[in-house]
């Protein structure tokens, strides 16, 4: 079994989804008006410690995490749906650092700290939410966010326990 304390990895949080330029047409309902839904948010990225895990061995083998994007909005007002969120697991005592700026973002030393470490961009607005008294038919809709992505290097801290093996009486006392 290789120990593996030392990986690094990209991180890209899901986009969030167009909004939709619609209107209703129905047979009996006359000048509709607009109808169109909102775009879905992306996911999150979220990396949580876990203390079954004693090494960053999963993480090194896999370099590109990707979360789903949301979906874009429809007619009818229909939402777009939301992208499902990332859990990267790691062990206790993991350093998450920033690669181009060597900032420490946060160490993980509590069992089951999650943290929120590429947040997903937002649902741009459908045209239904655009709709006012003095523009009753709006024809635009907003383009979701882009979500945040980061190149992260992963360390692990590690505490060593040390013995010291020898016949009695031999000086060990000496080096503590």
């Amino acid at each position: 079994m290789n120990f593996i304390d030392f990986a690094s990895i990209y991180v890209k949080a899901g986009n969030g989804g167009n909004g939709c330029t619609a209107f209703l047409r129905e047979k009996f309902r006359p000048k509709g008006g607009p109808s169109g839904g909102d775009g879905g948010k992306g996911g999150n990225i979220i990396i949580q410690s876990n203390s079954n895990l004693s090494t960053l061995k999963d993480v090194s083998y896999k370099k590109k995490y990707i979360a789903k994007n949301g979906s874009d909005g429809r007619g009818k007002n229909m939402h777009g749906k939301n992208g499902g969120d990332l859990y990267i697991e790691v062990p206790p005592g993991t350093i998450l650092k920033d690669i181009h700026s060597s900032i420490i973002i946060d160490e993980l030393k509590d069992h089951n700290k999650e943290i929120v470490i590429a947040k997903g961009g937002n649902g741009g607005f459908g045209n239904a939410r655009f709709k006012t008294q003095r523009n009753p038919a709006p024809r635009r809709a907003n383009e979701g966010q882009a979500g945040e992505e980061f190149f992260l290097e992963l360390e692990l801290k590690v505490l060593a326990d040390i013995g010291l093996v020898g016949f009695p009486n031999a000086g060990k006392s000496t080096f503590i």
